[in-house]
């Protein structure tokens, strides 16, 4: 019974990250979802600083969150706790909850930076940005898709197999840049035809908050996969496709 409710547990968590990445999709996109990044009334009766603030934190909520409990220390601490099979799934059930409460708290500023108006420029920014979405998609399953969210541990679990850490591939996009998911998050959050001071600030936040959880990301890798991924440092660039000796990422 213990193994059907992980699973269950699992599937909910897991189901529950996915709908909330596709509602992250039209957020940032201002698309079919009830709340948009740009929607919604300024409130002018309260300081500027306010809104930015606001956002600033739900942001920093996030990141701490996010990055903490990806770490080593803390899942050997905290399946001390739960246990071990649903550590990834409390992982993106907990990170889906603060995405979920960000998206509805989110305080809209409008003020325009860039709006393009020729309607084929709007469809290439608006493409590019969905290309993003795809590269991120696409990473997970290159990395293990259900690995990554949960799935495959608790399915693991519940038919009484021992977990197998996924071993590290170098392929398909992972030949041209080490981090193929956060440059599809960053294609999504920065190609857009119009952008506004609210979204500049999420694609500003998102951005510094990725290229530090690189650093944090690959100190655990190197630990973990030894000379094998300083190899693979050395010579296959961060975010930017270009090689190596053009390039600092």
């Amino acid at each position: 019974m213990g193994r059907i409710v992980i699973f269950i547990y699992g599937l909910i968590a897991y189901f529950a990250f996915f709908g909330t990445i596709l509602y992250a999709i039209g957020f940032t996109e201002n698309m079919v979802v009830l709340k948009g990044i740009d929607e919604g009334f300024e409130d002018y009766t309260v300081s500027k600083w306010v809104p930015i603030l606001i956002n600033v934190l739900m942001l920093g909520v996030f990141g701490i969150q996010h990055s903490i409990m990806a770490r080593p220390a803390f899942k050997d601490w905290w399946t001390k706790i739960i246990p071990k099979p649903a550590e990834r799934s409390t992982y993106v059930l907990l990170t889906s909850i603060i995405l979920c409460v960000m998206f509805w708290q989110w305080r809209p500023m409008t003020t325009v930076i860039w709006n393009l108006e020729t309607p084929a420029l709007r469809y290439i920014l608006f493409g590019l940005s969905f290309l993003g979405w795809a590269m991120v998609f696409y990473s997970t399953f290159l990395i293990d898709h259900f690995d990554l969210f949960g799935l495959r541990q608790v399915y693991l679990y519940l038919k009484g197999k021992e977990y197998t850490e996924v071993k590290y591939a170098e392929r398909s996009l992972y030949k041209f840049v080490r981090h193929p998911l956060y440059l599809g998050f960053i294609t999504a959050f920065w190609f857009t035809p119009t952008m506004t001071q609210g979204h500049l600030l999420f694609a500003v936040v998102t951005t510094a908050y990725i290229l530090v959880a690189i650093q944090l990301e690959e100190r655990d890798l190197i630990k973990g996969l030894g000379q094998d991924y300083v190899n693979y440092r050395k010579r296959t660039p961060m975010i930017l496709p270009i090689p190596k000796g053009k390039s600092s990422s």
